[in-house]
């Protein structure tokens, strides 16, 4: 499979962490399953070839174009045929500056993008898909975006959580949640509130995927450590503890992850 990449403008920066585009290079007949983990980001995902199949999911099928929110746990996408597709990433508060609803209401949800754009999720499909280059597709989706930023008016909140943000960032998930209220100038109940409401997922549950993404990406630069000393180095209070968490998050002990698949980092990396 081929990726493409690319950076936002310095306008959307602040909230989007990457574009990434992928033409499927499988030979006819074959197929591929990828497991998806969670990474603490929302993804917002055009289908411009054969769509993937959802396996061990609650939801049956994806629609040509989809903003994934926040999951608990694994699991698997079927790539059959020819797929193509263009993928915004979003930092983890950059989602809610351009759609008008509660992220928490996407939590372990796939959402099309025509049930909250109505009027130009068509256009901008064909657009995409007419395209000649990711390089065009990308100062298509820039204008999206662009179009959408505008129109919000208000991000009071987003700007009190950075501070909240960048301390889980520095500490890879090990923060205590009374400290990052205090980072925000709000109670816990308001901190909690609005995290879930700004972020999609709550705090604590936020930080548990950031350790787990911080576990791939330090083994991915440390591969010579032993499962106890990545525990260790982790913030894990065991071995027992990363094994529970890899089994909640990814469905394999880290052995079985480490042997199957590539530890890289969608948050960190």
């Amino acid at each position: 499979m081929e990726f493409c990449f690319g950076k936002p403008s310095v306008l959307l920066s602040p909230y989007v962490k990457q574009y990434w585009g992928l033409e499927n290079c499988l030979v006819p007949g074959e197929e591929h399953v990828q497991r998806i983990v969670p990474n603490g980001l929302m993804d917002l995902t055009f289908y411009l070839g054969d769509k993937p199949g959802l396996l061990n999911h609650h939801q049956e099928s994806l629609e040509n174009t989809v903003l994934a929110g926040h999951c608990n746990g694994p699991y698997d996408l079927k790539v059959i045929g020819n797929m193509r597709l263009f993928s915004v990433s979003f930092r983890p508060l950059g989602a809610s500056m351009f759609f008008n609803l509660p992220m928490s209401e996407l939590y372990e949800c796939i959402v099309p993008l025509r049930y909250l754009i109505k009027n130009q999720t068509e256009q901008l499909e064909s657009a995409l898909f007419e395209a000649n280059c990711f390089h065009e597709q990308v100062q298509l989706v820039e204008r999206f975006l662009t179009s959408l930023l505008e129109k919000k008016d208000n991000d009071f909140g987003q700007r009190r959580l950075q501070e909240s943000m960048s301390l889980i960032n520095c500490s890879k998930g090990l923060v205590e949640v009374e400290k990052l209220a205090a980072a925000a100038c709000w109670s816990r109940k308001q901190f909690e509130r609005n995290f879930q409401e700004l972020v999609g997922t709550s705090p604590k549950q936020f930080m548990r995927v950031v350790r787990f993404q911080n576990t791939l990406y330090f083994r991915g630069k440390n591969n010579q450590l032993s499962l106890t000393e990545l525990a260790y180095e982790c913030g894990f209070f065991d071995q027992s503890h990363m094994i529970a968490d890899f089994r909640d998050l990814s469905g394999k002990t880290p052995r079985q992850y480490f042997g199957e698949c590539e530890p890289v980092s969608d948050y960190f990396d």
